[in-house]
C-alpha cells in the first residue's frame, strides 16, 4: 500500500511533468525495463577467489580501505548481491571477473580456466531470474607483474593471456547458452609504462595480433559478444596505456565489436556524455561502464552528478536505450560495500528517470526553430522539477525503501549480517 503522502507528491509531480508532454507512465515503464549489469567486485575489494585471502595486486588498481564485513567467499558474496537487489527497483544483472570462480580450493592457473568452475554462478543466477556478464582477468597475477599480457613481447606471456581470454570467451558462451540470455565479454588490459616508451606501436602490433587470434573463434551473437575497454592511465603505466582510446575505437570499428566506455578512463576535463551521439553513429552497441573518478580514475562511489546525468540524457536524446548496456566499476573500501552498491546503482538508475522524465521533442522543438533563450529556459527549469516524487513513488510501487529509509535497511543489514564477519 502506498501511503497517502507519497500518492499525493506523484499525482502533483506527474501533472507538472504531464503539463511539459511527459508521458510519466511510459517513462516508468521503460525505466524498469533496463537492466543495470553490477559489478561483483565492489563486494571484496577486488579480491576474487582463486585462493583464501587474496588481494588486489598490480595493473594500476588500488583499493583503500579496510571497512569490515566485506565477503569472504562466494556463498557469502550471493548474500550480499541478493540483499543490494532486494533493495534496487527494476531486474538487474551481474558482472563475475574470471577470478571469482568456484575453483574447489584447487590452485587453478589463468590459462585453465573452465566453464565448470562457474556452473554454479550460472544456478544462481538461474534461481534470480537475472543475467551474467563476464570479465577475462589479466591483472594480480605474476605473468602480469612486468607491465604487460596481451601486448606482451614475451612470446610465453603473450600466449598464456591468449588462451586464459579464449578461455574465458568459451565461459561467457556457456553462460549465454545456459542462461539464454546473452553474456557480455569485456576485454580489459592494464598493459602499459610507466615512463616514455620507444616502440609504441611495436606494442600495439602486438595487442592488435593477440585481439585477432583470440577473437578468431565465432559464437553466436545470442549467446555471447564481446567488448574491448579502454583506459588513459593506471597507477605504474602513467605515461603510456597501449589500450587507448583511439586504439580500441578503431579495433570496435573495423572488427564489429562492441566498445565499453568506461566514465573513469577519460582526462578530467573530458565530456563523456558528449562521447556517446557521436560513437552511436558509427558503432552497433555499446557498454558502458559507470563509475566517478575524482582527479583520476579512482572508480568512487557513482553519485548522480552533472557527468552521470549528461551520460544518460545522451543515451535517451540519442534514442540508443536497446543499444547501450549500462554497467558499473567502482570499488569502495572504505564505506559499508552493501551501502555503496545501492547507492550507486540507484544514483544510476535516477538519472536514467530524469533523462526519460525530459521533454525532449519540446527542447528540440526551441532549438530547430532557433529559441535559444526558451530552451535555455526549459533547461534550467527542469533542474527543480520533482523527479524525486517520481523516484519515491517508483520505489514504493516495488515496496522498497525511499529516502532515508535506505540508510536503516543497510544498517540492520551490517549488524546481523557484516558484523558477524571477522
Amino acid at each position: 500500500m502506498i501511503p497517502k503522502h507519497v500518492h499525493e507528491a506523484f499525482a502533483w509531480a506527474k501533472q507538472r511533468y504531464e503539463d511539459l508532454g511527459v508521458d510519466v507512465d511510459a517513462s516508468l515503464r521503460i525505466l524498469s525495463s533496463i537492466p543495470i549489469s553490477l559489478h561483483c567486485w565492489q563486494a571484496d575489494d577486488v579480491g576474487g577467489f582463486e585462493r583464501a585471502g587474496a588481494a588486489l595486486g598490480g595493473g594500476g588498481l588500488a583499493v583503500t580501505g579496510n571497512y569490515p564485513g566485506k565477503a569472504r567467499n562466494i556463498a557469502e558474496m550471493q548474500q550480499d548481491l541478493e540483499k543490494v537487489y532486494s533493495l534496487l527497483p527494476g531486474r538487474h544483472r551481474l558482472s563475475l571477473h574470471a577470478s571469482y570462480g568456484d575453483f574447489g580450493g584447487a590452485a587453478v592457473d589463468r590459462d585453465a580456466v573452465l566453464p565448470e568452475h562457474f556452473a554454479g554462478w550460472v544456478d544462481w543466477a538461474r534461481d534470480l531470474g537475472i543475467g551474467l556478464d563476464f570479465n577475462c582477468t589479466l591483472f594480480s597475477h605474476p605473468r602480469a607483474d612486468g607491465g604487460f599480457t596481451l601486448s606482451s613481447k614475451d612470446e610465453a606471456n603473450r600466449a598464456f593471456w591468449v588462451e586464459h581470454v579464449k578461455r574465458c570467451r568459451a565461459i561467457s558462451d556457456f553462460i549465454g547458452r545456459e542462461l539464454n540470455n546473452r553474456c557480455i565479454h569485456n576485454i580489459w588490459i592494464p598493459d602499459g609504462m610507466k615512463d616514455t616508451p620507444a616502440d609504441r606501436i611495436g606494442y600495439r602490433r602486438q595487442l592488435l595480433k593477440s585481439l585477432d587470434e583470440i577473437l578468431e573463434q565465432p559464437y553466436q551473437p545470442n549467446h555471447m559478444v564481446d567488448a574491448v575497454e579502454s583506459k588513459l592511465f593506471g597507477i605504474g603505466s602513467e605515461s603510456y596505456v597501449v589500450g587507448s582510446f583511439e586504439f580500441y575505437l578503431s579495433y570496435a570499428l573495423t572488427r564489429k565489436k562492441l566498445l565499453c566506455v568506461d566514465a573513469g578512463h577519460f582526462h578530467p576535463t573530458e565530456v563523456v556524455g558528449d562521447k556517446i551521439s557521436s560513437l552511436m553513429l558509427y558503432l552497433d552497441e555499446l557498454l558502458l561502464h559507470m563509475t566517478r573518478g575524482v582527479r583520476w580514475d579512482s572508480d568512487h562511489v557513482v553519485t548522480l552528478n552533472d557527468e552521470s546525468l549528461l551520460i544518460c540524457q545522451e543515451i535517451v536524446r540519442s534514442g540508443a536505450l536497446d543499444r547501450v548496456h549500462v554497467g558499473l566499476d567502482f570499488f569502495d573500501a572504505s564505506i559499508n560495500r552493501i551501502g555503496a552498491y545501492v547507492t550507486g546503482t540507484r544514483a544510476v538508475l535516477k538519472a536514467l528517470l530524469i533523462a526519460l522524465l525530459e521533454p525532449v521533442e519540446l527542447l528540440r522543438g526551441h532549438e530547430e526553430q532557433g529559441r535559444w533563450y526558451q530552451r535555455l529556459a526549459l533547461l534550467e527549469e527542469l533542474k527543480s522539477m520533482p523527479y524525486g516524487a517520481i523516484w519515491d513513488y517508483y520505489c514504493q510501487q516495488s515496496d522498497l525503501p525511499f529516502g532515508t529509509g535506505l540508510i536503516a535497511e543497510i544498517e540492520e543489514y551490517e549488524y546481523n549480517v557484516l558484523s558477524k564477519r571477522s
